[in-house]
C-alpha cells in the first residue's frame, strides 16, 4: 500500500450515543463526534470531503445506525471507515457485544443494536478496505484479541479487509475522564491527528496509529486499545503526520488548490440552489481548470455540477461535451459520481436523439456497477 487512502473514494460515519433514558450520559460522546468529523476533514490531515463524512448523534433505532453505514459502503470503493462512541452492553444471555442506543437497557440485547449487525453492513460495503474504530465498554469483545497471543480477526468480528480498533479489552470499561472534553481513548486519537508523532513516518498508517496511542494511554494507566486485523490492513496509510510539518511547497501547494476546488463546489452549489446559475458556471470553470490538483472525485463532481447548470440553462450541447470529457476518466474512478456520469450522458444523449451512443453509455455504467460487486 503506497500513499494515503483516496479522500474522493473514500467515506466515514462517525456514530455516537451521548443521551440516555435507561444509562448515564456521555456528555464528551458529542465532543468526540464534531472534533473527529473536523480532523478526517481537514486537508493537511486527510481532506476527507465533508459530504463524505456523516455523523450520526444519539440513534434512537437500528434503522439510524445502520442505514447511514449500509449508504456509505454502497458509495465507498477505497476505504470506509466507520466509528463507534458511547455505552457497549453484553447481552446477558450471549455475552456478545451491543452497541447502546437512546432507550437501551443494561444487559438487554434487544434494546440495542448487536455488532454482528453492523459487521454485516460491513460485509456488503463495496470499499476494498473496512476500518472500525469502537470507542465503547467490552469493544474488545468485537477484536477478540487477548493479551499474549497474536492479534487476529476471530469469528465474530471477521469482516473482509478490515481493521477493527477498540478502546478497551473484552472486559474492560472504556473510560471517560470527568471534566474532560472526550473520552480517554478518542482524546489520545485526536491529539495524534492534530500535533502528529514525532520521528513518525510521514504518513501515518494504522498499526503505528494503535502502538502510538497504547504508548501513551498506558502511560496514563489508562485502558489499552485492541487490535484486530486482515491481510496487511495494519499498513493502511490513513493521514499525514502533522508533525513533520509540510517541507515540500509543491505538495502543500497541490493541498491548497485541492481545498480551493472543493470550496469552490460548495459556493457554486450554493449559488445554483438559490437561482443564481450565472454566478457558479465561471466558478466551475475555473474549478476545472486545476484537474491535476483535484482529487478524482472532485473532478467528476465539478463536471457533474457543470453539466447540470448547463442542461437546465438549455445548453445541451454544452452540457454534452462536459460529460464525454468526464466519460473518458470513469474508468479510473469507479466510484458513484462515475455512474452518475454515465446516467446524465445518456439522458441528454437520448433527449439529443443519439439513441445509440445513449445505449452504450448505459451498458458501461451497468460494466462499472458489475466490477465495483466484483471487487468486494
Amino acid at each position: 500500500m503506497t500513499g494515503l487512502a483516496d479522500p474522493a473514494a473514500s467515506r466515514a460515519v462517525l456514530i455516537g450515543s451521548a443521551r440516555y433514558l435507561h444509562l448515564a450520559a456521555l456528555p464528551a460522546v458529542e465532543a468526540n463526534l464534531k472534533d473527529l468529523s473536523v480532523e478526517l476533514c481537514e486537508t493537511t490531515i486527510w481532506g476527507l470531503p465533508e459530504r463524505h463524512c456523516t455523523t450520526v448523534l444519539d440513534p434512537r433505532h437500528p434503522a439510524e445506525l445502520l442505514d447511514p453505514v449500509y449508504h456509505a459502503g454502497e458509495e465507498a470503493t477505497d476505504t470506509l471507515l466507520v466509528y463507534f462512541s458511547g455505552h457497549g452492553m453484553r447481552d446477558a444471555e450471549t455475552d456478545d457485544l451491543y452497541l447502546a442506543l437512546h432507550g437501551s437497557r443494561d444487559n438487554l440485547g434487544f434494546t440495542a443494536v448487536a455488532y454482528q449487525h453492523l459487521r454485516t453492513a460491513l460485509r456488503q460495503s463495496h470499499a476494498l478496505r473496512k476500518v472500525v474504530v469502537l470507542d465503547c465498554c467490552f469493544s474488545g469483545r468485537a477484536a477478540r484479541t487477548l493479551a499474549g497471543e497474536q492479534d487476529a480477526l476471530a469469528e465474530q468480528a471477521a469482516v473482509e479487509g478490515a481493521y477493527v480498533l477498540t478502546a478497551s479489552p473484552g472486559d474492560r470499561r472504556a473510560l471517560a475522564p470527568e471534566g474532560e472534553r472526550h473520552t480517554a481513548f478518542t482524546g489520545e486519537l485526536l491529539t495524534i491527528l492534530r500535533d502528529g508523532i514525532e520521528d513518525g513516518p510521514e504518513l501515518i498508517d494504522l498499526d503505528t496509529l494503535c502502538r502510538t496511542m497504547e504508548a501513551r494511554l498506558r502511560a496514563k494507566n489508562r485502558p489499552l486499545p485492541q487490535r484486530a486485523l486482515e491481510r496487511d490492513m495494519g499498513r493502511l496509510k490513513l493521514v499525514r503526520n502533522r508533525a513533520l510539518g509540510f517541507q515540500d511547497t509543491a505538495v502543500l501547494e497541490a493541498m491548497v488548490r485541492s481545498a480551493m476546488v472543493t470550496a469552490g463546489i460548495g459556493l457554486a452549489r450554493s449559488l445554483h440552489a438559490v437561482g443564481r446559475s450565472g454566478d457558479a458556471l465561471p466558478i466551475l470553470r475555473l474549478a476545472l481548470q486545476e484537474p491535476a490538483q483535484a482529487g478524482e472525485g472532485d473532478l467528476l463532481a465539478v463536471q457533474l455540477e457543470l453539466s447540470e447548470i448547463l442542461a437546465e440553462t438549455g445548453r445541451t450541447r454544452e452540457a454534452i461535451e462536459v460529460l464525454e470529457q468526464a466519460f473518458l476518466q470513469v474508468h479510473r474512478f469507479r466510484g458513484p459520481e462515475s455512474v452518475q456520469v454515465c446516467r446524465r450522458l445518456a439522458a441528454l444523449l437520448q433527449e439529443s436523439g443519439n439513441h445509440i451512443e445513449a445505449c452504450a453509455v448505459l451498458e458501461h455504467a451497468l460494466d462499472l456497477l458489475e466490477d465495483s460487486r466484483g471487487g468486494t
